[in-house]
């Protein structure tokens, strides 16, 4: 197993809509394109994309960014990405993993990566996607080949998560919005997966947006129950007595956990940029952990 926790920094940067809606050569893709050389040469060890983010457009961008970016910034090292399944025909099997590594690659102008994920492998089941021919005996042909140094899974479905780290194929997990102030059900898949030492990454600490926003937001990209409008509630009553911004704490939430060893969060632009960095500089008064605790104790959370 490889043990890319060692070479993760606490904040990996998220780019699921980075390029959206760009056209190549256009002055709205070199605007982006020097968005991603500020998150490239920002300190923070990874960038995390996909496939299928963005239509392509992600990866081409980064791709462009990495060519601008001066040395030091080779994707071997700075870029991890996931394969995803075919757009046209919806397979997602070996050959199909072998076809999305290409396309990625060759929108990042690299030949290698540290770190590729299974990606929201919905169009088969576990069985499948572990049997002959099936999307992870792609993945291992990968690595084995050395052009991939660690393989991962990220989606989305828990129980279907833990179905695959028990396989004790996977180096690193990735998961969303299941480890948040508001849910924290990824919790034993976390421990599973740092129980065979592998990597684990948590996306979306915000839970889609409500940590930040507030009750005008979605909630894990839906319309909030009134239950969870309630649990935000209490949240930003805590906060607010505490004298500290709730987005800090939701964040502060992941990056102090044992279980975790770097945060994904969502950035497009150097100004996201910023305010991530000063989310992360905030010092969260450390009384508040264990009146959370015992918040979420009450949710049974």
């Amino acid at each position: 197993m490889t043990r890319i926790a060692t070479t993760v920094s606490p904040l990996t940067l998220g780019t699921s809509g980075l390029g959206r809606g760009t056209v190549p050569g256009s002055p709205e893709e070199a605007e982006v394109v020097a968005d991603a050389v500020a998150l490239l040469r920002s300190g923070h060890a990874y960038v995390d994309t996909s496939n299928n983010y963005s239509d392509g457009r992600s990866e081409a961008v980064i791709g462009l960014a990495l060519r601008e970016a001066d040395a030091g910034t080779d994707a071997a090292t700075h870029v991890i990405t996931k394969v995803d399944v075919d757009p046209v025909t919806g397979a997602f099997d070996r050959d199909r993993v072998l076809r999305s590594f290409e396309e990625s690659t060759a929108r990042l102008g690299v030949d290698r990566l540290p770190l590729l994920h299974l990606h929201d492998p919905y169009a088969v089941s576990v069985s499948e996607a572990m049997g002959p021919n099936g999307a992870v005996e792609g993945l291992r042909e990968l690595h084995d080949a050395g052009v991939v140094d660690a393989i991962g899974i990220a989606t989305y479905p828990v129980d279907e998560m833990r179905e695959y780290v028990a396989t004790g194929v996977f180096d690193a997990v990735l998961s969303h919005n299941c480890f948040t102030l508001l849910d924290q059900s990824a919790t034993p898949l976390f421990r599973a997966a740092q129980e065979r030492g592998m990597t684990v990454f948590n996306a979306a600490p915000f839970a889609s947006g409500i940590l930040v926003k507030g009750a005008t937001s979605t909630y894990t990209y839906r319309e909030p129950s009134p239950e969870i409008l309630a649990r935000l509630a209490q949240l930003e009553e805590l906060c607010r007595a505490h004298g500290v911004e709730l987005a800090a704490v939701a964040l502060h939430f992941s990056l102090r956990s044992p279980l975790v060893d770097s945060t994904v969060v969502g950035v497009k632009t150097t100004s996201r940029l910023a305010a991530l960095d000063q989310l992360a500089a905030v010092e969260v008064p450390g009384e508040i952990w264990p009146e959370l605790d015992a918040l979420q104790q009450g949710w049974g959370a």
